[in-house]
C-alpha cells in the first residue's frame, strides 16, 4: 500500500560468511539510497549487529562513487561481518540504538540467521509502534535460502569449485591416483554439485559426488572408489563437508566439537573429513596414491573468479530492496526468482521475513541421480547460467607411434 515515505536515516550491515559479491549488494543499496529523498544519511555498521550494539558506524553517504565501485568489485565483506546469534534482549537493544540514530530503514545482508535477526528487530519496532522498514538482502554461498531460486554468492563460489576441480582433474590425469576435494555445504549440496561443471571430456572427474541430501555409507564409498579406479585407473571425488550417515549425523561432526554462535558444528575450518576419507581408502584398498584437500574458506572470497551473473544480481536485488522499502508500509526479504522458459532471466520479489528466517532448503531430488553419487542434466542446466563460462580445456589425441 503506497503512502508518504517516512523520512529518516538508513543503517546497513553484513553478516555471516563473506562472499565474492556481497559488496555489490552493499554498494547497490547505498547508491540507490542516495537517490531516495526520504533517506537522509546511510550508516554502515561494522561487523554486523555487533557493530550496532557497540554503536560502531561509518557514514557511507560521504563515500564517493569511484571508491564505492572499487569496493563493489572487491570480494569479502567491506564492513566486516559477524557470526552472532542475538538474544531477544539484544534485538530490543539494537532497536533502541537504531531509534537513537533516527533510523527508519534497516538492511541486513546475510543468510537465514540474518533474516531471523531482522525479523525480531522488526517485531520489536511493531510492538512499540515505531516506523522502521526492516529488510533482509539474501546472501550465501551454500545457496540454501528458502524462497530463492538461487542466492548471491553462490554463482561465484560455484565457479571457484568448478575451476578448482577442473584443475584437480587435470592434475589427477597426469599423475593418477585418488583425489578427494571437500567442498562447503552443511545441509545443502548445491556447491559440491557445481563440481560437475568441471567435466569436459567423458572420462573427466569428478567421477563421484557426495551430497548431504543422500545418506553416506563409508563401506559404499570405498566400493564406489574402487569401481571407478578399476575403470579409469584414477578417481576424482567431490564431497560436501556436511555429508551425513543414515541417522542424519554429519560424518565430520562425530569428531568435531567446536560450534559457532548459532550452535553449528564447525566443519569448514578443518581438514579432518578429507583425512578421514583418505585414511579409509588407504586402509581398505590397495590404491597407493590417495590425496585430499579441503577447499575451505578459499571458496568464498577468491579474487578473479567472480561470476558476472552473480555480481549483477547481487547488486540488483539490493537496489530492489531499497526501492521496495520507500513509500510502502512493508518489511521483508527480497528474493531472486527465475522466469520460466529456456532463456535465463530473473525477477526480484519481496516475501515476509518469516518465510526465509531460520530454516534452509536442500537440493531437489530432480537434481540428484538415482545412484546418489552424481547430478542430473537438470542441475547442470540450472547452474550453468549462474556460473558462466569456464576455461577451455584441450587434450592431445595421443595417437600411438608404431614400434620400429
Amino acid at each position: 500500500m503506497a503512502k508518504k515515505a517516512v523520512q529518516g536515516n538508513m543503517v546497513i550491515a553484513q553478516s555471516g560468511g563473506p562472499t565474492m559479491v556481497i559488496n555489490q549488494s552493499l554498494v547497490g543499496a547505498v547508491l540507490e539510497a542516495g537517490r531516495q529523498p526520504a533517506i537522509r544519511q546511510v550508516y554502515g555498521a561494522l561487523h554486523g549487529i555487533k557493530g550496532v550494539l557497540r554503536e560502531q558506524f561509518v557514514n557511507l553517504s560521504r563515500e564517493n562513487r569511484t571508491g564505492l565501485e572499487a569496493v563493489a568489485a572487491t570480494p569479502s565483506s567491506a564492513l566486516g561481518t559477524v557470526r552472532m546469534k542475538p538474544t531477544v534482549e539484544d534485538c530490543a537493544r539494537i532497536f533502541d540504538i537504531l531509534r537513537t540514530y533516527d533510523t527508519r530503514y534497516f538492511f541486513y545482508i546475510g543468510g537465514n540467521d540474518s533474516a531471523e535477526t531482522a525479523h525480531i528487530i522488526n517485531q520489536e519496532a511493531n510492538r512499540v509502534g515505531y516506523e522502521l522498514r526492516c529488510f533482509h538482502i539474501p546472501k550465501t554461498v551454500d545457496n540454501d535460502l528458502r524462497e530463492n531460486d538461487h542466492t548471491p554468492g553462490y554463482g561465484s563460489a560455484a565457479r571457484f569449485v568448478a575451476a578448482a576441480v577442473m584443475g584437480d582433474n587435470l592434475d589427477n590425469r597426469a599423475l593418477p591416483g585418488v583425489k578427494i576435494d571437500v567442498v562447503m555445504g552443511r545441509h545443502a549440496g548445491f556447491l559440491t554439485a557445481a563440481s560437475a561443471l568441471a567435466r569436459v571430456y567423458p572420462d573427466d572427474g569428478p567421477h563421484l559426488i557426495y551430497l548431504p541430501e543422500r545418506p553416506f555409507s563409508m563401506d559404499r564409498f570405498v566400493a564406489d572408489v574402487e569401481r571407478v579406479y578399476a575403470k579409469h585407473g584414477r578417481c576424482v571425488v567431490a564431497v560436501s563437508e556436511g555429508i551425513a550417515d543414515e541417522n542424519g549425523e554429519a560424518v565430520g561432526a562425530k569428531y568435531m566439537r567446536e560450534v559457532d554462535a548459532h550452535g553449528n558444528v564447525q566443519l569448514s575450518g578443518s581438514g579432518f573429513l578429507g583425512d578421514l576419507l583418505a585414511g579409509q581408502l588407504k586402509e581398505h584398498t590397495r590404491i597407493s596414491r590417495v590425496r585430499a584437500d579441503t577447499l575451505g574458506y578459499l571458496q568464498r572470497s577468491f579474487p578473479g573468479l567472480v561470476s558476472e551473473t552473480d555480481a549483477r544480481e547481487a547488486r540488483q536485488v539490493a537496489v530492489a530492496a531499497v526501492r521496495e522499502s520507500v513509500g510502502k508500509d512493508v518489511d521483508g526479504s527480497m528474493t531472486i526468482r527465475r522466469r520460466p522458459g529456456k532463456k535465463y532471466a530473473v525477477f526480484y520479489e519481496r516475501v515476509p521475513l518469516s518465510a526465509v528466517a531460520r530454516e534452509t532448503r536442500h537440493m531437489p531430488a530432480r537434481f540428484i541421480r538415482a545412484s546418489g553419487t552424481d547430478v542430473t542434466k537438470a542441475f547442470l542446466d540450472y547452474a550453468r547460467p549462474l556460473v558462466g563460462p569456464l576455461p577451455a580445456i584441450g587434450r592431445l589425441a595421443e595417437r600411438p607411434v608404431k614400434k620400429r
